[in-house]
């Protein structure tokens, strides 16, 4: 298929339907139902990539202290942490015991917004409980450059064997509230089932327990942690830095991987519902107008395997701000999102002739955007303003 880069995207739908590729599908599309006109593609910077640390396994997330360092995690199960540029040769002392198999292991970590007072880290991962694995979320203090005093503050329930879908991202909103995605576990139909966590986005207090301004609440047939539900497997979270809303991007099935807009109560759809289709190829009903789902901002079909997600707030890329930053997987790219409000108006392509698998993106107090790299000998790297 040929690349089709920097072209919005009410534009490349018309390629599209032109016959401009060659698949049986688009390469985007855009999941809003009233396109702007084609216009002229949104201004972008040039950029260098700087290459910080090396040697990480599988990294997975990171979080940026107020200090400077930064603490990694690596999917087998440990917490590294950088200094001063440099990779500490010992791991993070008390992290929790995982169960990494297959997409499972050490997931995401973050730090609570009052840190500096009270120094909380919080990290998602597969924990071994009776009948198999489920994703749970973790908390310790951090002092003397150890986790101290870890516990679990939440486990789902979100049962099944092997490693398929446990989520996992994390992230705190304006009023310290906690958002956690759980993955469907490769189950499909539970992610419909409001008595269990397969397939939702959950909303806590920072100690694990249920705010009392959830959307289900008092619903004696849904579990009262469940935020949105639907969502087949979420990797990317970060919350708006305008609206204050929180925003995902997940996996579909083949093809039709999603930018969404958390609505509080909602139904994202899978698997009644998706862009993509099965992996042996059997159809899934596109979403339409008025089907009881809510539809992404944007959809990827070929797949991109959304991982990470951040919003660019600093000035060192003025022409970048309140874009998103959508990491890519399979795509192996992070594909910039110029959004007008709650919609897509363009989009772009960053490193995509680098063959890396990305995991994770934040936004870095230092105006710099931070990224992960997938793999037995991954990276953490920044975006700089190009020479």
């Amino acid at each position: 298929m040929r690349i089709i880069r920097q072209l919005p995207l009410h534009a490349l739908a018309l390629l599209l339907l032109t016959g401009a590729c060659n698949g049986t599908e688009p390469a985007v599309g855009n999941g809003n139902d009233d396109i702007d006109p084609p216009g002229d593609p949104a201004p972008t910077h040039d950029y260098r990539v700087n290459e910080l640390v090396t040697g990480l396994e599988h990294p997975w997330g990171m979080a940026l202290l107020p200090n400077g360092d930064i603490l990694i995690t690596e999917r087998p199960g440990r917490v590294r942490l950088v200094r001063d540029g440099e990779l500490r040769d010992a791991p993070v002392e008390g992290g929790p015991s995982v169960e990494a198999t297959g997409q499972g292991g050490l997931l995401d970590i973050a730090v609570h917004p009052d840190f500096d007072a009270n120094g909380l880290v919080y990290m998602t991962y597969s924990k071994a409980v009776s009948g198999g694995i489920t994703t749970a979320v973790a908390r310790a203090q951090w002092a003397d450059d150890q986790l101290n005093d870890l516990e679990d503050v939440f486990v789902a329930d979100a049962v099944a064997g092997g490693g398929q879908h446990f989520g996992s991202r994390l992230v705190f909103d304006g009023d310290q509230l906690l958002y956690v995605t759980v993955g469907d576990r490769g189950m499909q139909e539970p992610a419909q089932d409001l008595t269990n966590h397969i397939g939702t986005t959950l909303r806590l207090n920072d100690d694990g327990g249920v705010p009392g301004n959830n959307p289900f609440i008092g619903d004696a047939d849904a579990r009262d942690e469940i935020y949105t539900y639907g969502n087949r497997n979420a990797q990317g979270m970060a919350l708006h830095p305008q609206s204050g809303e929180i925003w995902q991007n997940e996996h579909g099935p083949r093809g039709g991987d999603e930018l969404n807009r958390m609505v509080a109560a909602a139904n994202y759809g899978w698997p009644e519902a998706s862009f993509g289709n099965h992996y042996n190829g059997t159809p899934i009903p596109d979403p339409e107008p008025g089907d009881g789902t809510e539809h992404p901002v944007v959809h990827w079909t070929p797949a991109l395997a959304p991982s990470g997600l951040a919003f660019y707030t600093g000035d060192r890329f003025p022409n970048w701000q309140g874009n998103a930053f959508n990491g890519g997987l399979a795509g192996q790219r992070i594909v910039r999102v110029v959004l007008d409000g709650d919609r897509a108006i363009d989009q772009e392509d960053l490193i995509a002739d680098r063959g890396w698998r990305i995991r994770a993106v934040v936004d870095g107090p230092d105006g710099y955007l931070y990224f992960l790299t997938d793999s037995a000998n991954g990276m953490l790297a920044r975006l700089e303003p190009g020479d």
